[in-house]
Formats: C-alpha cells, structure tokens, sequence
C-alpha cells in the first residue's frame, strides 16, 4: 500500500464552526444595518435605562441617606446654637428691661420727693436709707447722713407721700429716726375737713397707726384725712400722716378709737426727706424720753376732750 502525501479532508467539526460565524457574522452586519436605517437599538437602549432607574435610585439611596443625616444633624446644631444665643439675648433683654423699670420706678420716686418738698415750702435734705428695723417694739430706720450733713436730733422726716417720723438720735455719719409706728411715738394731728384736733399714737403694726379718746360728739368720720396739726412745735402743719380706716367704741364706750391707715409708705422707698428748717433740739438719752416729750407736748391741747 502506497502512502498517500496528499492534504487531509476538513473534519466535521471544523465545517460546523466556520458555519456558526458566518452566521454570527451575517447576523451583526444585519443588526448593524437595521440600528444605523431604523435607530431601534438606541430605543431598546434607552427602554433599559428606564427599567434600570429603580436599581440606580436603590443603589444610590444609602448615599443619599447618609447625606441627609449629615445635613440633619448640621442643621440642627446650627438650629440650636442659634436657639441659645437667642435665649441669651432674650435674657439679657428682659434684664435690660427690668433694670429700666426699676430706674423709672426710682425716677418717679424722686419726683414724688421733690414735688412733696415743693408741695411743703420747706428745705429739705435727701438722705438714703441705711437699715430698717421693724420689730413690733422698736420701729426705726437708720440714714446714710448725720450732723456732718447737717442732721439734727427732732427733725422731721417725709416721704413723697407724707411723714415718716422724728430723728431721734445722730452722729456725725448717720442718723436714727423714730418711725410714726413706734409704739413709743404720737403725733398731734388735725382732721383735714374739719379742723379737729386729735392725736395718732403708733401701733408697733406695719403701716396701722391707732387714734384714742375721740369724744363721742366729735365730727370724725371713716375715710378723713389726718395731717399734721402743728401743735407742739415738733412737726409743721399740713404734711399727710394717714387716713382713718375705721372707727369703734372704746371699753368704757365713752370715747371712740380708731385705726388709721398711714400715709407715709413706711415699708419701702430708700429715700426720705429730712425737713431743715426745724429748730435743732437735743437729742436724748433714751428712746422713750424722746417719745413721752412729743406725746406730753401733743395731750395739753388735746386732753380737754375735743
């Protein structure tokens, strides 16, 4: 048997191959042809992109997410850094508007002061309050002026709405004054509508003076007012001691007794007025003699039951 040195046959498989290109082949230039005539493949594109949307926005929503806690929690720090310096301001505001109230409140006080002193026709001295002592035996306040500034023991002493009492004792920085409330003070007064002369003792109560031994036939009613009648020489006629707030039977239900609503505001204020133009007279030794010595000079005129 001769050898044969001829080429071999093409096997099946190989046929079968070059069949499927061409085929693939004849298939893309078709589909090439159709997308570059009719720009369907560009559609289906584009309907693919569409279906992809959800699967972008989904991929993409952690991100998002995480932006949006970011400018959350910017936001709400900004929020409330601005919320507390708002607070701040508003506190400081209201403060601000306190401190005028309170300076308006003072600016009036003064004005009251002066128009009292204008009112009286007398020289007064302003002195600042030091201290207050309102035990229900001993009513006194204590001024930021003494016989350096002039202060003398029985002066008078106002307020912008009527009097406060007595200066009892003084030294050269500060001064002492009884307080119309003090059990141990009277004041010789006469009643504004009528002229009748009476006199109001202190109660060691608040701003509750007491009226004793009103005759029965004297024309004095609830609701008159009492000012300084002028008698004993210690305080000037005409400054506003109180207001008779009621009237009643004594035990003996020969005499009234009554209550009387003072007219000074002796609770308050960190001002009074020292009248000046007093004669100076010496200040005692105790408290109580100071007191008997007005309430003596004030019962001579009075005691004959008016």
């Amino acid at each position: 048997m001769s050898n044969y040195a001829g080429s071999a046959p093409p096997r099946s498989s190989d046929v079968a191959g070059t069949l499927r290109l061409l085929a693939y082949l004849a298939l893309s230039a078709t589909l090439i042809l159709l997308d570059h005539r009719g720009d369907w493949l560009a559609q289906a594109r584009g309907h693919a992109s569409v279906a992809m949307q959800p699967v972008w926005w989904l991929a993409g929503l952690p991100s998002r997410l995480g932006e949006g806690l970011r400018d959350d929690a910017a936001t709400r720090a900004r929020l409330s850094e601005e919320n507390r310096h708002l607070r701040n301001e508003l506190l400081l505001g209201a403060a601000r508007q306190a401190r005028l109230q309170v300076e308006a409140e003072e600016n009036a006080r003064l004005r009251g002061l002066l128009g009292a002193a204008e009112r009286g026709g007398q020289e007064v001295q302003l002195a600042p309050i030091l201290d207050v002592d309102l035990d229900p035996t001993r009513q006194r306040l204590m001024l930021n002026a003494g016989t350096r500034s002039g202060v003398r023991g029985g002066q008078a002493v106002i307020d912008a709405s009527g009097l406060v009492g007595q200066v009892i004792e003084a030294t050269p920085t500060t001064a002492v004054v009884l307080l119309l409330t003090d059990p141990d003070h009277a004041v010789p007064v006469a009643v504004a509508r009528t002229g009748v002369r009476l006199i109001v003792y202190g109660t060691g109560r608040g701003d509750v003076l007491e009226l004793r031994n009103v005759p029965l036939s004297s024309d004095v009613r609830t609701g008159d007012v009492l000012i300084t009648s002028g008698l004993g020489g210690r305080f000037p006629p005409g400054f506003p001691v109180g207001t008779i707030a009621s009237l009643r039977p004594d035990d003996s239900r020969a005499f009234l007794v009554g209550d009387v609503d003072a007219a000074a505001q002796l609770d308050r204020g960190r001002d009074v007025l020292l009248l000046r133009d007093q004669p100076a007279t010496p200040i005692g030794t105790g408290t109580a003699t100071d007191a008997d010595a007005v309430t003596t000079t004030a019962e001579a005129p009075d005691g004959a039951g008016e």
